[in-house]
């Protein structure tokens, strides 16, 4: 469970600073965040600059991407240094697959039904080393922190996992599960997609090997745009791409025929090339900006209010629903003991109600634009097809 301060102050609607028209019910940020004013006119301005490329320096390719380090190292409780600018998750967890190596017969731990971009990887490095992957199954009163400790030994090399399971936003203790990992030995991968932004994290409490995020959701960023958090005994590790502009002196174009074998300080020789994306960047700079100014805390306080209320009122319909000790604060999960009812999706299209089927539950995903309005909205369409 993510534990919130009780006297966290939660924010007033925001509806007035994102762009989702009155007529759209949008209950899926897991899905893809929704669009900040900000940040569009962050993008409007940057394709207005490239119109004009005599006008772009040296400095444009690194002062941006510096400043978003920066941001999205507040928002994680990281170093800077220890930030790399990447284009999706599976980038970022290869550059982990690439840099860690279990022993034959040692075990890479996952979650049941994980996300396939930090399960992918993992397969494919089991077979190079000989390694076993070992999948803790789904349990069935959603803890998911005493299933992951139950399966983690001295024999476990590598535990990949989430903050909280993408499907239901069911939630993982990663402090508890993070002594353990250094109790075992066991190097922590974590892929943040669905809950940086939303739920509090601190990479210096957490202390894991690598992190990933994908800014397209919960950081309400463009979609293309993630990141990579190293570890300091991880940074002198060998990157995907041997890209220009992170090497040592690339700051200095008159000079890139000077070849360097040193890179960039910190994490930056993990950056992807052409990381520097004069559009994308300017957009997602908006974007972490205005999380910082509402604080993660606040945000999570905030949306707990609606995923709470939204279960409550599931549960008194009969939907079945994770235990609160279980659930995290952003995310939500709303099943049937069967298959989803026929209906229920054309009903849910045909009143404008935006939500996210995975498997047999509904998964709801609220933002800060959402209020009592959205909610009736979507509960005058689910009452009808309660089991």
């Amino acid at each position: 469970m993510v534990i919130l301060h009780k006297t966290e102050a939660m924010l007033v609607s925001q509806r007035h600073l994102f762009e989702v028209p009155r007529s759209v019910c949008y209950l899926n940020a897991a899905y893809m965040g929704p669009r900040l004013t900000s940040v569009s006119d962050a993008g409007r301005m940057a394709l207005t600059a490239g119109s004009a490329p005599w006008t772009t320096t040296s400095r444009d390719f690194f002062e941006v991407p510096d400043q978003l380090r920066q941001y999205f190292s507040e928002i994680a409780d990281a170093r800077p240094d220890d930030i790399a600018l990447i284009p999706s998750v599976s980038y970022g967890i290869g550059i982990a697959a690439a840099n860690l190596a279990p022993q034959p017969g040692e075990d890479i731990l996952l979650l049941a039904e994980q996300f396939p971009s930090n399960v992918y990887p993992w397969q494919i490095l089991a077979q190079r080393c000989q390694a076993n992957i070992r999948t803790v199954a789904r349990p069935a009163d959603s803890n998911w922190t005493r299933a992951v400790l139950e399966n983690i030994s001295e024999r476990t090399a590598i535990a990949a996992l989430p903050q909280v399971h993408w499907t239901d936003g069911t939630a993982l203790d990663l402090q508890i599960i993070s002594d353990r990992c250094r109790e075992s030995g066991t190097a922590l991968v974590l892929d943040l997609t669905q809950s940086l932004g939303a739920v509090p994290f601190s990479v210096s409490a957490i202390q894991p090997d690598f992190m990933v995020a994908a800014a397209y959701k919960w950081l309400l960023s463009p979609y293309g745009v993630s990141f990579l958090y190293a570890a300091p005994w991880h940074q002198q590790g060998m990157p995907l791409e041997q890209a220009w502009i992170s090497r040592a002196g690339s700051e200095n174009f008159a000079g890139l025929i000077d070849y360097h074998d040193q890179y960039r300080p910190g994490a930056r020789r993990y950056d992807a090339g052409e990381h520097s994306n004069f559009i994308l960047l300017p957009m997602a700079r908006a974007a972490l900006a205005q999380i910082l100014a509402w604080q993660p805390s606040r945000i999570a306080a905030t949306l707990q209010s609606f995923t709470t209320e939204i279960a409550d009122r599931a549960l008194a319909l009969d939907y079945e629903v994770a235990p609160a000790s279980a659930r995290s604060p952003h995310l939500l999960g709303l099943g049937f003991p069967g298959p989803i009812p026929e209906g229920l999706v054309p009903a849910l299209q045909n009143a404008n109600v935006h939500v996210s089927v995975r498997g047999c539950k509904i998964r709801v995903a609220p933002h800060l634009h959402n209020d009592a309005q959205d909610l009736a909205r979507f509960f005058a369409v689910i009452e009808q097809f309660a089991p």
